[in-house]
């Protein structure tokens, strides 16, 4: 159990541009201009995740429609390309060898592992982590490893029996069928099958009549009548504008503007009392000392030269990662020391301790935390605001394998990790900020942080080149400044 595990997870503040793209056999994680939060002010998932279900007969076009559906998309947050192949049932030995021999048919219903596809597909449609089973063609075998998949905006599930099981298509929000020729689907099938599969012409002729054809007309065809849209497998590019309209459309009426939720919310609320005094227990600041306000004079101070701001930047993020350690469960062990007499102190009492960092002033945190725990395993997200909106985007996730591998908890947040295991640490935040929504909708994060300064403004960042110069008009960003804050950390940390 996860209550029993004791995992904690450290966020940090960083920032920096990565997209990425992922491939393993037909399963496509392609990430464009990024996700929008699936988490609203109120802490309460946003499920507005587009899930489309391709169905079709071998080799009937199913992958190169929903790669088609994506190009014609264009800019578009993040999608998955989640194929049916990747779910095929472990195989016995004795099973191994038919197949192999072509003696072993793949093509009926109960060779897919529905209910391990339809839990994965949920997780994803709810904005949860999920661990997809990678199937080899070439061995017949499911085998051990599985593929970490997050975060998408849009799901096309494609396959043969993408529309046969209820418990998909009920999670579908667009059903769609490709039609083709079954002369064509037979050539397509030799071909890709001698070239990426390593099957003989022969071989592929003989499971095709045995197998793949009577599954067709038995099991895949009927599935056609619950398909919203009828796609050729040949010729189909004004179907697909059709069915990209349509996504479009309906993923407009899902836009949500979080950013004014977060800033109304946000003046509504106050971090302090009239005394100081925070209102959360789990907002932690440090000790006011005159040593830390001398740090934050200097870090404040915009003409610190670049060695000194770097110096007590680290000094200052290992207060904090400190800060954090203590509120970490520890118990009593007894030690003997090197003068043979027993000592009874503290050690940690959890099972996992990671860090993830918001890229990019997150980077100076990250340090901290490795001279604090030498041994911590460390990810990173990117989250920034859109160009234009300001809405905020997640273009970037790259977790630690403790929590990429966990066994999933209804009970806890996307990742397994419940609220109270998380502590959030910052070198800065505002009386006013997002922070109190933060507070709000997930109350049992704790939030250590060095100062609180008194409020927001909105401001336009210009985007800069190497060389420090401006770039052209319009390039930029809406950003919130913390005033009187220390700037943009990061940049002034690593340029």
């Amino acid at each position: 159990m996860l209550a029993e595990d004791h995992s904690h997870e450290f966020l940090d503040d960083e920032s920096q541009h990565s997209l990425e793209s992922h491939q393993s056999n037909k399963n496509v994680l392609l990430k464009s201009h990024g996700r929008p939060p699936w988490y609203g002010e109120d802490g309460l998932p946003i499920c507005d995740v587009f899930v489309i279900g391709i169905a079709g007969g071998s080799a009937s076009g199913k992958t190169h429609v929903a790669r088609q559906i994506v190009r014609s998309l264009g800019s578009v947050p993040t999608v998955v390309i989640l194929s049916q192949d990747s779910f095929y049932k472990r195989l016995t030995a004795e099973e191994v060898a038919l197949a192999h021999a072509n003696r072993l048919d793949l093509d009926r219903p109960d060779a897919i592992d529905m209910p391990v596809f339809a839990a994965c597909l949920a997780d994803l449609k709810a904005c949860r982590q999920t661990n997809i089973p990678v199937y080899s063609f070439a061995e017949h075998q499911r085998l051990d490893e599985v593929k970490y998949l997050y975060g998408a905006a849009i799901i096309i599930t494609e396959g043969i029996m993408a529309l046969h099981y209820p418990e998909l298509r009920s999670l579908y929000d667009l059903k769609v069928f490709v039609q083709c020729d079954s002369d064509l689907m037979l050539a397509r099938r030799i071909q890709r099958d001698v070239k990426e599969r390593g099957r003989s012409v022969d071989g592929v002729i003989e499971q095709y009549l045995r197998y793949v054809k009577p599954a067709y007309d038995n099991f895949v065809l009927p599935t056609a009548r619950h398909a919203d849209i009828v796609v050729p497998g040949l010729n189909n590019s004004v179907a697909i504008d059709l069915i990209t309209t349509h996504i479009r459309r309906k993923m407009a009426e899902r836009v949500r503007h979080f950013r004014k939720h977060m800033v109304s919310q946000s003046i509504e609320c106050c971090l302090s009392t009239s005394d100081g005094n925070p209102v959360s227990k789990n907002i932690i600041v440090l000790p006011q000392t005159p040593q830390l306000k001398g740090i934050y004079t200097i870090l404040r101070d915009g003409t610190s030269n670049r060695q000194d701001f770097i110096f007590f930047v680290d000094r200052l993020a290992t207060f904090l990662i400190e800060k954090a350690m203590e509120h970490l469960p520890h118990r009593p062990k007894t030690v003997t020391t090197p003068t043979e007499v027993d000592c009874i102190g503290k050690e940690l009492d959890v099972k996992n301790v990671c860090g993830v960092s918001i890229i990019r002033s997150g980077g100076p945190l990250t340090r901290g935390l490795q001279r604090v725990l030498s041994d911590v395993a460390i990810g990173s997200l990117l989250v920034q605001s859109d160009a234009h909106t300001g809405e905020p985007l997640l273009l970037h996730v790259m977790l630690p394998r403790c929590l990429r591998e966990r066994h999933l908890s209804r009970r806890c947040m996307d990742h397994g990790v419940q609220q109270d295991h998380i502590i959030f640490v910052t070198f800065l935040i505002a009386r006013t900020g997002g922070v109190t929504v933060l507070q709000r909708a997930f109350p049992k994060v704790k939030i250590v942080t060095g100062a609180v300064d008194e409020g927001l403004r909105e401001a336009w960042l210009e985007r800069y080149n190497e060389k420090g110069e401006g770039q052209s008009e319009g390039e930029g960003k809406k950003v919130w400044i913390i005033e009187p804050g220390m700037g943009q950390i990061g940049d002034r940390y690593y340029l």
